[in-house]
């Protein structure tokens, strides 16, 4: 009787011990649905100021930032369920196709090469390709860069389309982040950093650069930043669409701008209609 009384004791707490398991089988993030799931990932850059930043104490701050964080809220998800994961221009497509992230809001041109591998919802800034030059450079325009160093990051367009519409002569220097490319610059190692003028504004204005550099004022070429998505999602490029529609027509996109740019003087264009991409 009593061999009897323990197996049934055992018996219950089995049962109570599945019962708890099935309980917490939902703790787990869930950066694949569309609201409602514990976490959502999403790619920014971490060096990029007034764009996309990981501040000294752990947060994030930028116009992306500001954007992507305004989208989640559109598709269910609080600031608090946003998981920011880094994403280098080399690995924009690769991370979204590998499903480490939900979108990637991080100084994405849509171009139509890109297009072959993702999709993407917006445009939500339109930028320009220009120059940022130490503030004594003799570097005024885009031929000035023959013979000359010039530094752009590795998966990113820009040095590329300046070799081969502007400057053939132009020395390439690919490195891993626009922060490697500032100390070059800083240093006289490097003679230029070439990117969207939105991303140069942003360091020219960190108080540890004040005066020291320079935009050329160059409008190079036209960038279109829009959100990537994983090739195929077109149910969520749809709903970031509309997120982004409503960020404009409620005046948060204007916050955005001034918030982020302000202090830099940055001259941005009016927010671009969703799915006009100007060449």
């Amino acid at each position: 009787m009593k061999l009897r009384k323990v197996s049934a004791a055992a018996a219950t707490a089995l049962v109570l011990a599945l019962t708890a398991t099935a309980c917490g089988g939902d703790d787990g993030g869930d950066s694949n649905g569309s609201g409602g799931g514990d976490k959502i990932k999403i790619g920014i850059k971490y060096d990029q100021p007034g764009l996309g930043l990981k501040e000294p104490d752990g947060s994030f701050s930028g116009f992306d930032v500001d954007v992507a964080t305004y989208v989640a809220k559109e598709l269910g998800y609080e600031p608090n369920q946003i998981e920011w994961v880094e994403t280098k221009s080399a690995d924009r497509e690769n991370a979204l196709a590998r499903g480490d992230v939900k979108m990637i809001a991080a100084t994405y041109s849509i171009t139509d090469e890109r297009k072959q591998k993702v999709d993407f919802a917006g445009p939500y800034l339109l930028a320009h390709q220009d120059l940022l030059v130490k503030a004594d450079s003799d570097i005024k325009e885009g031929t000035d860069l023959n013979g000359k160093k010039l530094c752009s990051v590795a998966g990113s367009t820009s040095a590329q389309n300046v070799k081969d519409k502007i400057a053939p002569k132009a020395q390439l220097q690919r490195l891993g982040g626009y922060s490697e490319c500032i100390a070059g610059l800083q240093s006289g190692q490097l003679d230029a950093l070439t990117t969207d003028d939105a991303i140069l504004a942003g360091f020219a204005a960190q108080s540890q650069y004040k005066g020291q550099f320079k935009l050329a004022g160059l409008k190079l070429s036209n960038e279109n930043y829009g959100i990537g998505v994983k090739k195929g999602d077109t149910a969520t490029v749809n709903k970031i669409n509309d997120a982004l529609e409503k960020m404009v027509s409620d005046g948060a996109w204007d916050k955005a701008v001034k918030d982020n740019f302000g202090p830099a003087n940055y001259k941005n264009e009016k927010a671009p209609k969703i799915g006009q991409i100007v060449q």
